[in-house]
């Protein structure tokens, strides 16, 4: 017997983190997925659409069709519609034309034939469903013109039984078909050891269908998973098999990395066979870059291995150009808190015993309980985006068109300011969709701690919950999975798309000031372009904020237009230190428009060092210096091209044919500078509103 070749599927984790077994998790972000299919039940749902759609098809001798296919499938949707179903009854065919005659007969045509009774001592006698009807469709093809085609020769739709109504006729077996899909989750459903009745419970709920509206009864299951029993064991001892070879040609292809990158470090368990049951790595050039960037970290346990059973968890951080940086892969046998608090173990012994200030997650009790026990001083975050990617599951169906309005008021609930407004909009919430009782409410609201900006705002997430962010990890994760790949090959991808990470250099842009203050000039010598970008955004609009002082030496920044609340501000001069109460600096790394405002107030014309995190400094760039701007080139650029300007604008102001005569100039100038060689060492990216419109 030839057995097809196993291939490792990735998927993304259905179980729902309320540890309710008949829960399933369908991510609204899967419909954007490449080739990693996590909508299992999507092509059901259409299909059960697509059956249940009301199309009157008509049909008539000399009817034409181009194929005897598509006349088959237009007699048995015309089947469906009238309460009966159809078989082929016979085909003739000749030497010259093949087959050029099908019948196609009501399914109770004709009369059952006796059979030979088996010699046992209680034969079954079945009643049969035949009873002679006549209704019929019978095809002739014929060639016109060259082109084959398929006519209706005979047709009648006389019937000497009762037609049966849309609740009955599904249940007919031409009608109970288990799609592909759904053979694939019945088989992984049993393998978990699920009985037929709660497996169709399980697809009952998956799809959203009332108690016996599949398109499939109990017995057909039962029919399926018997059948495919053999299979199924076969396949097991042969999936067994392949595991284990593939786990060992990965901890061989980790001893050979070793050697070559001395780096290169990695751990793995064995069971009480011997055989290997978790394994995690993680590559030099990632334990440097922890060094720098390891104070926020991203363990993403998105996926796992349909074929093998296995839970992939990669380590992930942000670097001080809002790029991901990759830190270390685990793969572990199970999703409990023994197998997390091994990973996160490992993960510490790597990074050379260094913890991270903050770790963000997915929703999962395991991994919670892990987190706590392993790291008890970081800060345990839940992505708010993977939070919101549940939500469809969870409450579409419930709630169903208050839906939209539901997530719309949810999004704003997610980022408002602090814990009292918070709770008191959330009850709200609650009670106006009439959610008290939903047990994924109450997950929720227990979590709130984590994933609520209210909670988490006072600790540094280094802007790494940011949508952006989101999608360059999901596109990271989809260039490893390969649908078709082997353990060994999908070490090599990740090596390779790790290296690709830290080779991605790219250049570091001129920034150009908005302002011209010293505040921004001196950042801008500091700070890489995208840590400059945020604070720079910062800076611009702090001039449209007012300050007051209090009694007790703080003081009350507020939007000139009141577009939004006061926030405290509190000035030590001493030892250069100001805070703020919107928690900005101590969220992001990044000064706030508030405490800016206040500087400038105070005549600081430079912000004082505490406030440059060095994880957001040119200097702890993983872009060498060669390749970046020279900073004192930079300064001396913008200082001349402020001056210059300055005293063109204002000369050509004068009169109309100066500003006609600046403006041919300037536009002849720059078509010319456009056109000049650029080193490729350099690279400045001068914004096209750098020169105003004259």
């Amino acid at each position: 017997m030839t057995s097809k070749a196993l291939s490792n599927i990735w998927i993304r984790r259905q179980q729902c983190p309320c540890g309710d077994w008949k829960c399933y998790i369908k991510n609204e972000s899967d419909d954007h997925g490449a080739n990693v299919n996590v909508s299992i039940s999507d092509n059901n749902e259409r299909a059960l659409v697509e059956q249940s759609v009301d199309v009157v098809y008509s049909l008539y001798v000399g009817q034409v069709f181009k194929t005897d296919d598509e006349a088959f499938e237009c007699y048995s949707s015309f089947a469906r519609r009238n309460g009966f179903s159809i078989r082929k009854a016979r085909s003739t065919e000749s030497q010259n034309l093949g087959v050029y005659r099908r019948d196609y007969v009501c399914y109770r045509s004709g009369f059952n034939q006796p059979r030979k009774k088996a010699n046992v001592e209680h034969p079954r006698d079945r009643k049969s469903v035949r009873c002679g009807c006549d209704a019929k469709l019978y095809l002739t093809k014929e060639v016109v013109e060259g082109v084959t085609q398929w006519y209706v020769s005979q047709f009648s739709n006389i019937h000497n039984h009762e037609l049966l109504e849309d609740d009955q006729v599904r249940l007919l077996p031409a009608y109970r078909k288990i799609q592909e899909a759904d053979q694939e989750r019945i088989l992984l459903l049993s393998k978990a050891g699920f009985p037929v009745n709660r497996i169709l419970k399980v697809l009952e709920l998956e799809k959203g269908v009332q108690p016996g509206q599949l398109p499939f009864i109990e017995k057909d299951v039962r029919n399926f998973v018997r059948t495919c029993k053999k299979t199924v064991q076969e396949n097991d001892v042969l999936l067994a098999e392949k595991r284990e070879n593939d786990m060992y040609e990965l901890l061989d292809a980790c001893k050979a990395t070793s050697q070559k990158d001395e780096g290169f470090v990695y751990n793995f368990t064995t069971d009480e066979n011997g055989k290997v049951e978790n394994i995690a790595w993680a590559y030099g050039q990632s334990v440097r870059a922890f060094s720098v960037f390891g104070d926020v970290v991203t363990f993403d346990t998105t996926y796992h291995s349909i074929t093998y059973n296995l839970l992939l968890g990669i380590w992930f951080g942000i670097d001080n150009n809002g790029k991901p940086v990759f830190f270390g892969c685990v793969l572990l046998q199970d999703e409990t808190s023994q197998s997390f608090s091994w990973a996160i173990q490992v993960f510490v012994q790597f990074m050379q015993g260094i913890r991270p200030q903050t770790i963000v997650t997915d929703m999962d009790l395991g991994l919670k309980d892990a987190i706590s026990s392993e790291l008890p001083n970081s800060k345990h975050v839940i992505c708010a985006w993977h939070i919101i990617c549940k939500l469809s599951s969870w409450f579409s169906v419930p709630l169903t068109q208050q839906y939209a309005e539901f997530k719309s008021e949810f999004d704003m609930l997610c980022h408002l300011d602090n814990i009292e407004d918070f709770e008191q909009q959330w009850n709200n919430l609650v009670a106006h969709y009439g959610l008290c009782s939903d047990k994924h409410i109450d997950l929720l609201f227990s979590y709130r701690a984590f994933w609520s900006f209210p909670y988490i705002r006072s600790h540094f997430l280094a802007r790494m919950l940011t949508a952006e962010y989101s999608k360059l990890l999901d596109t990271f994760l989809k260039s490893i999975l390969s649908q078709q790949s082997c353990l060994q090959i999908f070490f090599e991808q990740v090596g390779i798309a790790a290296n690709i990470i830290s080779q991605n250099k790219g250049k570091l842009l001129y920034m150009p000031t908005k302002t011209c203050s010293p505040i921004e000039e001196h950042a801008r010598g500091l700070l890489t372009p995208y840590s400059f970008s945020f604070l720079q955004h910062e800076i611009v609009l702090s001039m449209q904020y007012a300050i007051t002082e209090m009694a007790n030496g703080s003081y009350l920044v507020r939007h000139y237009k009141k577009l939004e609340g006061e926030c405290l501000v509190i000035c030590n001069p001493e030892d250069e230190q100001v805070h703020c109460s919107c928690k900005e600096f101590e969220h992001s790394g990044s000064l706030c428009r508030h405490a800016l405002r206040l500087l400038v107030t105070k005549n600081c014309f430079q912000i004082p060092d505490r406030y440059f995190p060095i994880r957001w400094r040119l200097e702890s760039s993983l872009i060498p210096l060669d390749d970046q701007v020279s900073q004192g080139s930079s300064n001396e650029f913008s200082q001349a091209f402020h001056s210059l300007t300055e005293a063109l604008f204002s000369e050509s102001l004068i009169s109309k044919d100066r500003f006609t005569y600046v403006h041919r100039e300037l536009s002849q100038l720059l078509d010319h500078v456009r056109d000049m060689p650029v080193p490729v060492e350099v690279t400045l990216n001068m914004a096209p509103n750098n020169v105003g419109d004259y």
